[in-house]
């Protein structure tokens, strides 16, 4: 079955109304990973009833050095568990994700363990079952895969879980078992159960460590101890981008297609043939570049990655519908139909022409059709509300897409992150169309980026033993440098634990309790190489923070001086006008990442104050100063200032001297 003629978020509207006429899964196939994002978006605005799954990319590149995000593994060991048993919903793949060779059924169904309150549990084995599940020791859980001990309190963040759990003993008694805030380290409900799956796609107990040294011997030729992953493995150390050793873990390994059930329906973008040829293309070429790196042998791509043709293969006997944008040129009805879509017509509003709402009024006067204009969040609701309203436009705020259809307003509003509007005719000629914020004020791609929730901590805190390797140099809070030698257990008081292992100068060691983490923060001086130890014993060190902290008060008072100097004269006060500014803003082409926009935030703060601006933004090449500075000169010219721009004569900047040109077209330049 071929579907034709669906433009803008059409495809996410198509797909929801297959899904919901088939009673098993639908599968919808992607060509990257961003359109696999938008299109999740899309079909959980249309399909709001229907279970929606993600089935995501690692986000490396082929046989690549980094190892996934740990968000990223628990998004992924959650939807393999659950779908076996899954009836209905709809999960989307990108193409390059459903081309990886991936652990078997049973590794999930054998390895996943429920914990109820009220049932015995010992402390030492759960330990040891949660280190053999590939979970990490931590002194304050904040992420998947991490588990904490202290006394009778055991704080786990299990894989697949959308919130941490803190599982109360009582002598070896669950006693009580409730999630709680990662950040603000609280309670909130009380469970009576939680899942517990791997951290891991493969098995790091000493069975799965057993099995991948004997089939890296027969992999590869030659000493195995040549090799830095096989020394790591066989420490029990996983080191990063061990993922494309996977099937190394397992006597065999299986595909996507082995977890789906056999009446899955499956939906792909015309698209697709091409986005698998240009993944094999790249993994071919990654593997010829990294090949002969003997500490790091590769794995050949077929033990790896599925071709095209075998996704071909078994797509052969199965219900399949290809969705295209363009209109086909014949339909059937029987194999192929035209969706009564197209695309909507410019809309944009122009904060500084003399009709500013001009072709929307246009648009609307011209289509006697029903409108749902899409904003982000209710902030943007309530800013289009207000634009709006200038055009004598007063949309009924509704709850989603079938409250908009269950609805009698024929103009409405509503929040979706979507980028795509749509513009649909049924055969009556009766219109339907979806406005989006993006195109109402300047196109704008979102790009989704998975981010770190903030912490507390800085970058230079260990709070992952996986940070750390031997010889690395690190800074104890009351001993000063060192450098770390690994791990080991010890008996201390009538109790075994483990303990940070750290030498200093004379070959002296130190051992850190694995509790005390937070004491050890990685060294960020000179080279690691030469890196200056300290004495244990000595007040070498105590010396040393003495004239930091000294010379920290030195700064400190000349900073003090210059400030007090700087209040007390009179600065220029820029003003904003937030209509222009916020249609400005709207056209930059990427989301802004919380540095930048907190860099954005504080130079227009300093502008708008009456006192002497005193910033410098600096950053990386590519990493957004050009917008901040955009974004400032945009203010400036707005108050008639005149702005000067400093382009350094590399081929880049000048790049980033013509998007000035591009956004500033209608000014003087």
């Amino acid at each position: 079955m071929t579907w034709g003629q669906l433009y803008g978020s059409s495809r996410g509207l198509a797909i929801a109304a297959a899904q919901a006429q088939h009673r098993g899964l639908t599968v919808v196939l992607a060509p990257d990973a961003h359109t696999a994002s938008r299109l999740e978006q899309e079909v959980r605005f249309f399909a709001d009833r229907a279970e929606v799954l993600l089935f995501p990319d690692w986000e490396t590149l082929p046989y690549d050095q980094f190892s996934p995000y740990e968000d990223i593994i628990s998004q992924r060991l959650e939807t393999l568990y659950h779908l076996p048993s899954l009836e209905g919903g709809i999960l989307i793949v990108p193409v390059a994700t459903l081309m990886q060779r991936l652990a078997p059924r049973s590794f999930l169904d054998g390895r996943s363990l429920i914990i109820s309150r009220g049932e015995q549990l010992d402390r030492e084995q759960f330990r040891a079952r949660l280190q053999a599940a590939g979970y990490s020791y931590v002194s304050q859980v904040m992420s998947h895969g991490e588990y904490a001990v202290r006394g009778s309190i055991i704080d786990l963040y299990p894989m697949g879980s959308r919130l941490p759990f803190r599982i109360d003993l009582f002598d070896d008694e669950v006693e009580s078992i409730r999630s709680f805030d990662p950040e603000q380290q609280t309670s909130l409900a009380s469970v009576e159960s939680i899942r517990l799956l791997p951290a891991r796609e493969f098995p790091t107990d000493e069975e799965g460590i057993k099995r991948f040294r004997q089939n890296f011997r027969i992999a590869f030729e030659g000493d195995p101890t040549a090799s830095l992953i096989y020394r790591d493995v066989s420490q029990g150390s996983m080191p990063a981008g061990i993922e494309y050793y996977l099937p190394l873990f397992f006597d065999e390994t299986q595909t996507l297609f082995d977890y789906l059930p056999r009446d899955t329906l499956f939906i792909h973008t015309d698209d697709l043939t091409m986005a698998a040829q240009r993944f094999e293309q790249e993994i071919s070429e990654r593997y010829e570049q990294r090949r002969h790196d003997r500490e790091r042998p590769l794995l050949a791509p077929e033990r790896l990655f599925i071709s095209l043709a075998d996704i071909e293969a078994r797509l052969m006997n199965r219900r399949v519908i290809v969705a295209q944008r363009f209109e086909l040129e014949a339909p059937d009805d029987k194999t192929s139909v035209n969706y009564r879509t197209n695309a909507l017509p410019d809309v944009t509003v122009r904060a500084r022409s003399q009709d500013p709402g001009g072709a929307l009024r246009t648009f609307l006067q011209a289509k006697d059709a029903r409108v749902l204009f899409i904003a982000e969040s209710a902030g943007r609701v309530e800013y289009m509300l207000d634009v709006l309203r200038g055009f004598d436009l007063r949309p009924a705020q509704v709850d989603g897409w079938q409250g908009f259809l269950t609805s009698n307003a024929d103009l409405a509003i509503t929040t979706a992150p979507l980028e795509d509007g749509l513009l649909v005719e049924d055969s009556e000629g009766d219109s339907l169309a979806l406005i989006t914020e993006h195109q109402l004020f300047g196109e704008r791609v979102q790009q989704r980026r998975r981010r770190r929730a903030a912490t507390r901590e800085a970058d230079a805190i260990v709070r992952n033993l996986t940070d750390l390797h031997e010889g690395a140099p690190v800074v104890h809070e009351d001993h000063g440098v060192g450098r770390y030698l690994g791990l080991q257990r010890l008996s201390a008081g009538g109790m075994e634990a483990e303990y940070l292992t750290l030498e200093y100068a004379g070959g002296d060691k130190l051992y850190v309790p694995v509790a005390s983490l937070h004491l050890v923060s990685r060294y960020t001086g000179a080279s690691p190489e030469s890196a200056p130890l300290q004495r244990l014993g000595g007040d070498q060190w105590q010396r040393i923070k003495r004239r930091a902290a000294d010379k920290v008060r030195d700064v400190a008072a000349e900073l003090l001086d210059l400030y007090a100097r700087r209040a007390a004269r009179q600065g220029y006060p820029f003003q904003v006008s937030i209509d222009d500014y916020a249609a400005f803003a709207a056209a930059f082409p990427f989301e802004e990442t919380p540095d930048q926009q907190k860099a954005i935030e504080d130079v227009l703060a300093d502008m708008a104050a009456p006192r002497p601006m005193d910033r410098l933004v600096c950053g990386d090449v590519g990493f957004g100063k050009t917008e901040v500075a955009m974004r400032a000169a945009f203010v400036a010219v707005q108050n008639g200032r005149q702005v000067a721009v400093l382009v350094p004569t590399t081929l880049l900047a000048q790049q980033h001297y013509q998007t000035f040109i591009d956004r500033f077209a209608d000014w003087p330049v």
